[in-house]
């Protein structure tokens, strides 16, 4: 099935021009260097449909200030300094989206409105067709995945959730489940083996089938979700882990490595990072690291926006159903963490989160220049699941969970 054409707004080069002619450069310690929102074309044809030629972007430029330190960035805290305005020819953005090129909006000053303060930006759309998948189910019920295009939706990948009690590493070929192992020392915690609560969720495994019954991709929880002392809380300072797991070589090979915790600092707040386990390196690179409220939800994402990102045509397609693909598998690429960053370029993939005890069947998008094969694309959907069982292993202890993340001997 062909990827859903998207279309991405980045917005940097940021400064600001005050009366005395002095530039305030837009320094990741002041002013978001960047900035960046998607939309399916889709969406933005009805959009061009219900306005007129053109619409408008409104920047706003918040002042902040606290001890010791002052700045202006977006958002809505602090005293609003202005709005700037920049037009946008949706027509144009349409045309240059159908014929995969990038189409630049602005590139220069605008003048901040109520104000004598301008602001210096770069504006830009570029094509970003991504693949988009949707569990048909919560994770922990071990639903189907489809992937999806508009209306049209197709199976793709089963998932089956279990508790691990074995440490079986031989990867089975058809459905029966193999357990993953996570005896490597190096990616367990050591305190969580040394001194075991008498409350924790431990155990959750869940691995990812393509239509054969192949595992393709797995989530195992290796650190356990254990309440720091005193508390019924997952603290920041011993979070939960798990490990994404992708099959090489008739063995589960670690992918990546995702942490959660619960947060009340700024509300209550789902914290996570995840980060990357190159192969055969050594060292893990941060690709993400970030909270979702626990309340209402919302999407855990890897997006790097460092400069423009590679073109891609959104013609291109990829089979997922018949597992075969074009292009260079992502594990065979080895050596230290530097290729990692300059793979995963703009948008890497998002998948939604609900909020604490609401029924979650998570959406997850992926850009096409991350997916080359199945397993890409499996690791991605695995590593979604694990996110959304993160929101129910964080959840109090004090609440009891559902009765699929329930083992007996422990809640």
């Amino acid at each position: 099935m062909d990827p859903c054409p998207f279309v991405r707004i980045v917005i940097g080069n940021l400064a600001l021009m005050f009366p005395d002619k002095s530039v305030f450069s837009a320094f990741p310690s002041t002013v978001n260097s960047s900035s960046r929102a998607s939309l399916l074309r889709a969406e933005l044809e009805r959009l061009a449909e219900k306005s007129s030629k053109f619409s408008c972007l409104k920047i706003e430029i918040h002042r902040r200030s606290s001890r010791g330190n002052s700045g202006c960035g977006f958002g809505k805290s602090g005293k609003l300094l202005g709005c700037g305005v920049v037009q946008l020819d949706l027509k144009s953005i349409l045309e240059n989206n159908g014929n995969s090129r990038a189409c630049a909006i602005q590139n220069g000053w605008v003048w901040i409105g109520g104000s004598d303060v301008k602001l210096h930006l770069n504006v830009r759309a570029e094509p970003d067709p991504r693949f988009v998948f949707r569990f048909d189910g919560e994770p922990e019920c071990s639903p189907q995945v489809f992937q999806v295009n508009g209306n049209v939706k197709q199976p793709v990948f089963t998932c089956k959730f279990s508790f691990r009690n074995s440490g079986e590493r031989t990867l089975r070929s058809r459905s029966s489940l193999s357990e993953p192992s996570t005896s490597t020392s190096c990616f367990s915690s050591s305190a969580a083996d040394n001194d075991q609560p008498l409350k924790e969720r431990k155990g959750w495994s869940i691995t990812i089938h393509d239509l054969s019954g192949s595992p393709v991709a797995a989530a195992s929880m290796v650190t356990p979700f254990v309440p720091s002392p005193g508390t019924d809380r997952v603290s920041r300072s011993n979070p939960g882990a798990w490990l994404i797991l992708r099959p090489g070589h008739g063995t589960w090979k670690p992918w990546g490595r995702l942490e959660a915790w619960r947060e009340r600092s700024s509300g209550d707040h789902l914290g996570y990072r995840f980060d990357l386990i190159p192969d055969g390196g050594i060292d893990t690179i941060p690709l993400a690291n970030s909270s979702i409220s626990t309340k209402t939800g919302g999407k855990f994402s890897i997006d790097i926006t460092t400069g423009p990102t590679p073109m891609t045509s959104p013609n291109s397609s990829f089979d997922l159903s018949s597992g075969s693909g074009s292009g260079s598998d992502l594990g065979s690429t080895s050596g230290s963490g530097s290729w990692a960053h300059l793979l995963y370029r703009g948008f890497v993939m998002s998948s939604t989160v609900e909020g604490d005890g609401k029924c979650s069947k998570p959406d997850v998008e992926v850009g096409v220049q991350h997916v080359s094969c199945t397993e890409d694309a499996a690791a991605f959907v695995a590593l979604a699941a694990a996110m959304d069982l993160s929101m129910d292993a964080c959840r109090s202890f004090s609440q009891k969970l559902r009765k699929e993340l329930r083992q007996p001997d422990l809640e």
